[in-house]
């Protein structure tokens, strides 16, 4: 079971802060000339966030790691996984929740095109995922085919839900297609969409491939944001 952020009735984690606040109370972020409001907006629900809080207390790099916590704790698929993909890696929170739930005997192989911080049991690659020479790169470190390859990628938000929506699919697929080249027989594909879901033909060739595939929104997923999460479980290998 998660150990969840304990929240107020309001929905925020009651705690006394050094300059006196409670956490219950919203932080106001004094705006200031040359700030934009979307930066102002991002920093006040970082600090109203109780999960993000939570990442700190519990030591992970970044609040999507409970994301990938209620996943697993929905479909429970990371126990017993030796070899995993992560793409869209950066900064390594999702590498480290796999760590921890394997007792680090997972193998991690890791690729952003962020730079991102050693750890321990995992192999970081700062690289276009979607460039062939990414591609060529990480299958060459593959020593045979994985348990599972998880994609928290997504692509530069524009403002337009729809087109948002479409780039963000396109990453899908060729994960997807990936996730084909490299997942052993009963394999794992997990990846983050918008809201609408994978596209219709892409579903219904991942239901070929796969025993079961879902679409799931974690308790961590912020209310107002519009990501979902795709899980496939059960890869055929021959189909």
């Amino acid at each position: 079971m998660i150990k969840r952020p304990k929240l107020s009735r309001t929905g925020n984690v009651r705690k006394t802060n050094p300059q006196g606040l409670t956490r219950g109370e919203k932080f106001r972020v004094k705006t200031s000339r040359g700030r934009k409001i979307s930066s102002v907006r991002w920093l006040q629900r970082q600090l109203n966030d109780p999960y993000v809080d939570a990442a700190r207390r519990d030591g992970y790099r970044a609040r999507s790691a409970y994301k990938l916590l209620e996943l697993d704790e929905k479909f429970s698929f990371l126990q017993h996984v030796k070899s995993v993909i992560d793409l869209g890696a950066a900064p390594g929170g999702w590498s480290q929740v796999v760590l921890k739930k394997t007792s680090r005997y997972a193998r991690i192989i890791g690729i952003d095109l962020l730079p991102i911080e050693p750890l321990e049991g995992a192999t970081f690659l700062q690289m276009d995922f979607t460039s062939k020479e990414a591609e060529d790169k990480m299958l060459e470190l593959l020593d045979g085919p994985v348990d599972l390859v998880m994609s928290d990628m997504a692509a530069a938000t524009t403002g337009h839900q729809q087109t948002d929506h479409t780039r963000t699919l396109a990453l899908v697929e060729i994960a997807f297609d990936f996730a084909k080249k490299t997942l052993a027989e009963g394999g794992i594909f997990i990846a983050k969409v918008f809201r609408g879901g994978a596209d219709q033909d892409m579903l219904a060739e991942m239901k070929k491939c796969f025993k079961t595939v879902r679409h799931y929104k974690p308790p961590s997923s912020r209310a107002e944001s519009a990501e979902t999460f795709l899980i496939a479980q059960g890869f055929k290998k021959e189909i």
